[in-house]
């Protein structure tokens, strides 16, 4: 291996028009592509035009120990391979005068190249008498490089090796950000996916339909803000034709909040096979249980309503865990209210925390819209909240079905958002009692 004489040509005799051209060329087909392998295609084919070489290898030694290196690229090849998506099919080698190039971390013009039959470098360099070696730098160090080679011997002028390693470095930064990019919207796909995996086992512990149960119809909305959310409901049948209504929130969104609403949901039908507890010993349990084990020290929370109502005589006995009340509207004689008493710590915050059922006397007529306060608390474009006032003046038409209180007051808060995306997930349970 030698470094060859001084005479230096460039083999290069365009006009600086025709050079401009094929570079806008190259800048505009560059643009068009989002697939980092079309990058580097158009880019190296381009590049070998303008500056007219015959040949080209590239190196990498990411991921390997010294003195390790792999061809990634070679004109050599008559297979096209993509150095990200057939990883396994680039050669890796350990020594010869490309390990050298690359290891070397600097620039390299040799003008005269000889090699033994036993370098790794003579296939990819075989027939070609000059080359320039462009590192590729990366955390201060070459970890890529660009070897362009020539037939004739003495065909690269030096003079021109600041800007080619400028230029590739740009290149190569440009590069390694679109597959960075390229990596994060795979990684986002795949999360994406799995979501969607969540959403559908979270939506599949959702009640498939709701009871029929006698003096109460019913209609529910539910809405998660993320595709999997921490909002709750669901029903419970009694042995003594009784039925439990529980609606719940889990703090925060997204997955994590979906895990503990999962387990909230085994935590509730485990306790609900106990045939006559009240609804403080239903939030107790829970609590207990989701302190024990799943929520000390962790921040998370969750706030609950657990009703159970009774057919015969239209009693709603409940207990509360730091959830918004359920709002009242007594038809025959207009009056409104919300079932505020019994209130407690919301659930899985601390050991033993008490909590008390009460009695709400319901009677025909009577509208009740159970929420989380993803409802109330909904957001318009200027910062504004939904709020429980208008929330009430959903209640005010005694006209409507379940079905048709739960259409009109979601369109009220579509309305009121106007666009806006939801901060939160919504769940809303209406009751009217026959």
């Amino acid at each position: 291996m030698g470094k060859g004489s001084t005479s230096i040509v460039t083999g290069n005799e365009r006009t600086w028009e025709e050079r401009l051209e094929i570079i806008v060329q190259t800048m505009r087909e560059m643009s068009l592509q989002r697939d980092p392998q079309e990058v580097v295609r158009a880019y190296g084919e381009r590049m070998r035009v303008l500056l007219n070489v015959d040949g080209m290898v590239a190196l990498s030694r990411r991921g390997l120990e010294p003195p390790q290196y792999k061809v990634t690229r070679s004109s050599a090849w008559t297979e096209k391979i993509n150095p990200w998506e057939q990883p396994d099919k680039l050669p890796v080698f350990n020594e010869g005068l490309l390990g050298e190039l690359m290891y070397g971390d600097e620039p390299r013009v040799i003008n005269d190249v000889r090699l033994s039959p036993d370098d790794p470098g003579a296939f990819f360099l075989q027939g070609h008498r000059s080359l320039v070696a462009i590192p590729v730098y990366d955390e201060g160090h070459a970890k890529n490089m660009v070897v362009q080679t020539r037939r004739d011997a003495n065909a690269f002028d030096p003079e021109q090796l600041p800007e080619s390693v400028w230029l590739s470095n740009l290149f190569g930064r440009a590069t390694h950000n679109l597959v960075l990019s390229h990596q994060v919207k795979q990684a986002y796909d795949e999360i994406d996916r799995e979501l969607q995996v969540v959403a559908s086992i979270q939506k599949s512990l959702l009640p498939d339909r709701l009871p029929d149960i006698p003096t109460m119809d019913l209609a529910t909305f539910y809405d998660a803000s993320k595709q999997a959310g921490g909002d709750y409901y669901d029903f419970f049948a009694q042995p003594d034709g009784r039925w439990g209504i529980l609606i719940a929130d889990v703090s925060g969104h997204g997955t994590p909040a979906a895990v503990l609403m999962a387990i909230l949901h085994s935590l509730a039908h485990t306790f609900s096979a106990q045939p006559g507890a009240a609804p403080d010993q239903l939030l107790s349990y829970l609590n207990n249980r989701l302190v024990e084990r799943y929520t000390r020290d962790t921040g998370t929370f969750v706030t609950a309503f657990y009703g159970v109502y009774c057919p015969q005589n239209k009693t709603l006995e409940y207990s509360v865990a730091g959830h918004p009340a359920p709002r009242v509207k007594r038809c025959d004689d207009g009056s409104l209210f919300s079932i505020d008493c019994a209130r407690g710590l919301p659930l899985g915050i601390l050991d033993d925390a008490e909590y008390e059922s009460r009695t709400a006397e319901l009677t025909t007529g009577d509208q009740i819209i159970f929420y989380t306060d993803g409802i109330t608390e909904a957001m318009n474009r200027q910062n504004e909240l939904f709020g429980a006032d208008r929330l009430d003046e959903e209640l005010e038409n005694c006209a409507l079905s379940a079905d048709g209180l739960v259409t009109s007051a979601m369109s009220a808060v579509d309305a009121f958002r106007n666009g806006r995306p939801a901060d939160d997930d919504q769940t809303m349970i209406v009751a009217k009692i026959l």
